[in-house]
């Protein structure tokens, strides 16, 4: 396996999912993730269609060894939806069910994770740019993955 097909590997994290997240069979994915990389940092996005910052709980763990787990609630999907002047029973839903959920991947190599900077924005993608760990001893201008 050549530098660049292990960089790329390292770039599709096996991602597991729990809880409503993993229940999501027929709309838009909770947990579909980019990640970005670059000589200082890393980023992520994280997918979380339906899911309102002020009502799900939701708390972002990062480790020092990259890994990262994002863990929430599902508040919206209830059988019964009240309009403006009506109330509708849902015969088709595709948003994930109401419950709790967790998402759990690895970054492509050890943080710090006393600097990150998460944004949650309001297409329902989950933003997160945290540094990376670096050595005294490690060099400043090339990243290289271990071997």
């Amino acid at each position: 396996m050549g530098v660049q097909d292990y960089a790329e590997s390292k770039l599709k994290p096996s991602v597991d999912l729990t809880g409503s997240a993993n229940e999501c069979s027929n709309g838009p994915s909770i947990g579909v993730i980019d990640i970005g990389v670059s000589q200082s940092a890393f980023l992520f996005r994280v997918a979380l269609p339906g899911i309102r910052s002020d009502q799900s709980k939701l708390k972002c763990e990062i480790q020092r060894d990259g890994k990262v787990l994002i863990q929430g609630i599902v508040t919206q999907g209830s059988e019964v939806l009240q309009g403006l002047s009506s109330v509708c029973q849902m015969t088709v839903e595709k948003l994930c069910s109401p419950g709790p959920f967790t998402i759990s991947f690895n970054l492509p190599g050890p943080v710090d994770p006393r600097l990150i900077s998460p944004k949650f924005r309001p297409d329902g993608i989950l933003e997160v740019v945290v540094m990376r760990y670096r050595r005294p001893s490690d060099p400043v201008d090339a990243w290289a993955p271990p071997s």
